[in-house]
């Protein structure tokens, strides 16, 4: 469905100036959050090929970068050079925010650590997304989201238990990471709105795989339990599984009581809620497998439509198992629009999902799309923010700084 472009000077953050300094995934996805609610974000990219997520995706044409890009505009600095890192440090010191996702000790060796750049604007926000962390013993090892996702639990329980540890087919831990970085510059901003006082935002990869956990570390630390794979389940918890239908698989999740002898009532098996093997929801996770069994049978003499009337007629949490081509298709997809089109610069029109969560007073949206070239904004940004003229500006070019 398509949405008509919000001003451009609306959302929940309008007004607030972010710097985005990383590159690939963590940073940018914090930006993109930002962004999304309505921040004037100005993304920094190496000149030349600029960030390397222009390059990522499936299929002929590389189209993610469309979604992570959305809402930023682009200059190009050289960071590497010492005019390059007065020209980023003279943008920061006007900026709200600051994003980064260098390995820790760049920004320092670049003449930007934070204690310089707050001496400079006392207001700034800097969130830093890292493997590991701004400080401790493993702080200045590179770190990708997949090690983050080992290191902090998540691997080792994706997958089957008779197959080595899997992975989810998206970058998880890189996008937690992300995520947590952009709670932390909210929680920042209440703070200064309070007190003036900037702040650094420290999100490792690790500790945010870590933090959605769940129970894993007390119950190793008082039970002695450790995690391991279990495959379409979570352990203990049935019935809750993609069960298999005459045309395809079914998600069902019925491990309430209550709701379990719904969905025996909706089988034709009302007796299997009195049943002292599935009655309570310990002795269903007891006889989990027989249970999952069980149902598979029953869902495999039914089309996934009749299964899915059975389930919204009982009032049972259930759902299709969709890919692009369903959510696209789907009429609740649609009413919401969670999927809209965008009016991109150089491929035209393009399906991506919208900017959640929806906030009635002050909506997210998609104002503006990714920026198609590297640097395509250094005339309108550093003539907005820095003054620099036309000759100026073409100087810098000459020497390799934008």
């Amino acid at each position: 469905m398509s949405a008509a472009p919000a001003p451009q000077a609306s959302g929940a953050l309008a007004g607030l100036k972010v710097i985005e300094m990383g590159q690939l995934l963590a940073g940018p996805f914090c930006g993109q959050l930002l962004g999304d609610m309505g921040a004037d974000v100005v993304k920094i990219e190496p000149p030349g090929a600029g960030d390397p997520m222009r390059n990522w995706g499936l299929g002929a044409e590389k189209v993610q970068w469309e979604v992570i890009a959305r809402n930023k505009r682009s200059v190009t600095i050289n960071l590497r050079v010492p005019e390059g890192q007065a020209l980023a440090r003279r943008l920061i010191a006007g900026a709200d925010v600051l994003i980064e996702n260098f390995k820790p000790g760049t920004l320092e060796r670049w003449g930007m650590s934070p204690a310089v750049l707050h001496a400079e604007n006392p207001g700034l926000i800097i969130a830093r997304m890292s493997g590991y962390g701004q400080d401790g013993p493993y702080s200045n090892r590179a770190g990708f989201g997949g090690i983050g996702e080992a290191m902090g639990g998540w691997r080792y329980i994706v997958g089957e238990p008779d197959r080595p540890p899997a992975r989810m087919g998206i970058s998880i831990g890189d996008t937690l990471c992300a995520t947590y970085g952009c709670l932390g510059v909210l929680a920042a901003l209440h703070h200064r709105e309070k007190t003036g006082e900037g702040q650094v935002v420290d999100s490792a990869l690790y500790e945010a795989v870590l933090q959605v956990m769940e129970g894993l570390v007390p119950e190793y630390d008082r039970n002695g339990v450790i995690r391991e794979r279990s495959g379409s389940i979570l352990k203990g918890i049935a019935p809750s599984n993609v069960y298999t239908c005459k045309d395809g698989s079914y998600m069902i999740g019925a491990n309430g009581d209550a709701i379990f002898a719904r969905l025996a009532e909706a089988m034709g098996r009302p007796e299997l809620a009195s049943d002292p093997r599935y009655a309570t929801h310990i002795a269903r996770g007891e006889h989990q497998q027989e249970l999952d069994d069980l149902i598979n049978a029953w869902t495999s003499t039914l089309t996934v439509e009749e299964v899915d009337a059975l389930m919204i007629a009982h009032s049972i949490p259930a759902g299709r198992v969709y890919r692009a081509p369903e959510m696209i298709a789907d009429p609740h997809f649609q009413a919401r629009q969670a999927i809209i089109e965008v009016e991109t610069q150089t491929r035209g029109r393009l399906k991506m999902q919208n900017a959640f969560p929806k906030l009635s007073k002050t909506p997210s949206s998609v104002r503006r799309p990714a920026p198609a070239v590297p640097g395509q904004d250094n005339a309108e940004i550093f003539g907005e923010r820095l003054g620099l003229d036309a000759a100026e500006l073409e100087r810098l070019a000459a020497a390799g700084v934008i």
